[in-house]
């Protein structure tokens, strides 16, 4: 990846609403040419989609946890992650080499929402959990 691309990838992983004349004035280019380089980057699968960030305690989820899973049985099939694609508390799910396999980032309301959603983790993928609940973030 040339540089420049490089450089439109980092500025709108900082912020993807920058428009394309802001972000043509920061690299030099003109609006149209950051389009299409942007454009292209969309195209190449590099940009695969744009997010928003929230506030999670203004929208009632000031619990931050990672739950890392292990399948009671290890000879079973690894479908992990689509057994648990449905549960909208989890916002990540990362393989990871070490102890456990995955390792899962989520967000919820309250202690007994955590506990609820250990158990319904447990039950759809047959998995021992261990959890580690986020006291604060300074950065993200």
């Amino acid at each position: 990846m040339e540089a420049t691309d490089r450089r439109i990838v980092d500025l709108l992983r900082k912020d993807g609403r920058l428009s394309y004349t802001d972000l043509g004035k920061i690299l030099g280019l003109s609006t149209s040419a950051a389009h299409q380089r942007v454009r292209r980057l969309e195209e190449r699968g590099v940009i695969t989609g744009y997010t928003v960030r929230i506030d999670a305690d203004q929208v009632g989820l000031p619990i931050t946890a990672f739950i890392s899973v292990t399948p009671v049985d290890p000879g079973a099939a690894d479908d992990i992650p689509e057994r648990l694609r449905e549960l909208s508390e989890i916002e990540a799910c990362y393989s990871v080499a070490g102890d456990e396999n995955y390792i899962l980032k989520i967000r919820c309301g309250t202690p007994s929402d955590l506990e609820d959603l250990i158990g319904r983790i447990r039950a759809a993928a047959a998995v021992s959990t261990r959890t580690t609940v986020v006291l604060s973030t300074p950065w993200e």
